[in-house]
C-alpha cells in the first residue's frame, strides 16, 4: 500500500468514527451509507410481483399479461408505461416526507438502487431523465426540487441523461392533498409547460417523468402532455413511491 493510500484510509477510518452511518429511515447506525436498518427494511413495502403497467401499483395475484389497476381502467393516461419503487405508507411514507420537506436530501441518493431496479424495463439506452418541476416560489422555499435530486441521483447511477428544466412550472397551485380526483386535474391541467430551450434535446428522445409520489396522476399527466410539444418519442413515468389507493 503507498503512503497515500495509507493516508487516505487513515481519514477515512477516522471520519468513520467521527461519523457513523445512519440509516436512512430512523437514524441508527448501520454498517454503511445510505442504507436502512432491519426494522425499517421490513417497514417499507418494495413494489414487486404483479403490477398495473401503467402507473406500477401492486396488484393481486398472478398474470402473464400485462395488467391495469381500477383507476388506470378508470382514467385515461397520456404516457405509456409507469413504475414505482415503493408503497407509499409506514416508513417509505416517513422517508419521501423527509426528503420532500425535512431537508433529508441524503434520502435521494439512498433511494437510487430501488428507482433503478423499479424502472429497469423503462431505462432504455438513450431515454433522458426530466423531473417534475416546482414553481419558482416554491423553489425558493423548499431551495430544492425533490423530483430533480431523486432524477439526478438515478442518472447518475445508471448513466442516463438528465434534464431538471426541462419542463416549467409558471403558475402557482394549491396543496393538493385534499382535492378530488377531478379537482387536481382541473388545478394542474395548465400550470406546466414546455421549457423551449430544452425542445431540441427531447426531440425523438425516450423521456421519463419522475417524481416523490403518484397518487391521482394529475401532475404526471399535465407534464406528458406538456412534452408533447417537444414532439419526444415516448413518455413512461417514474415515481419513488405509489399510493396504493388513490383518489
Amino acid at each position: 500500500m503507498s503512503g497515500s493510500s495509507l493516508v487516505l484510509g487513515t481519514i477515512q477510518t477516522a471520519l468513520r468514527v467521527m461519523f457513523p452511518a445512519r440509516c436512512l429511515g430512523c437514524g441508527e447506525m448501520v454498517e454503511s451509507d445510505f442504507a436502512l436498518c432491519g426494522p425499517c427494511r421490513r417497514d417499507t413495502h418494495v413494489i414487486g410481483g404483479l403490477i398495473c403497467d401503467c402507473c406500477g401499483v401492486p396488484l393481486p395475484g398472478h398474470s402473464d399479461q400485462l395488467e391495469h389497476c381500477d383507476a388506470c381502467l378508470q382514467v385515461a393516461r397520456p404516457w405509456g408505461r409507469g413504475r414505482a419503487a415503493l408503497v407509499y405508507e409506514g416508513r417509505a411514507r416517513q422517508m419521501v416526507l423527509a426528503l420532500k420537506h425535512g431537508d433529508r436530501t441524503d434520502v435521494a441518493r439512498g433511494m437510487a438502487p430501488l428507482l433503478r431496479a423499479a424502472g429497469r424495463d423503462l431505462l432504455q439506452e438513450g431515454a433522458v431523465l426530466v423531473p417534475v418541476p416546482l414553481h419558482r416560489q416554491r423553489l425558493l422555499r423548499r431551495r430544492y426540487n425533490q423530483a430533480a435530486l431523486l432524477a439526478g441521483a438515478l442518472g447518475q447511477l445508471s448513466g442516463h441523461l438528465h434534464i431538471p428544466d426541462a419542463l416549467e412550472r409558471p403558475i402557482v397551485t394549491p396543496p393538493m392533498e385534499e382535492m378530488e380526483r377531478e379537482t387536481r386535474f382541473q388545478t394542474v391541467a395548465d400550470a406546466i409547460r414546455l421549457n423551449p430551450r430544452r425542445a431540441a434535446a427531447l426531440k425523438g428522445r425516450a423521456v421519463i417523468v419522475m417524481d416523490d409520489v403518484m397518487t391521482s396522476g394529475a401532475t404526471l399527466s399535465a407534464c406528458t402532455q406538456a412534452l408533447e410539444h417537444a414532439d419526444v418519442h415516448s413518455v413512461d413515468v417514474l415515481t419513488l413511491a405509489r399510493v396504493a389507493q388513490a383518489l
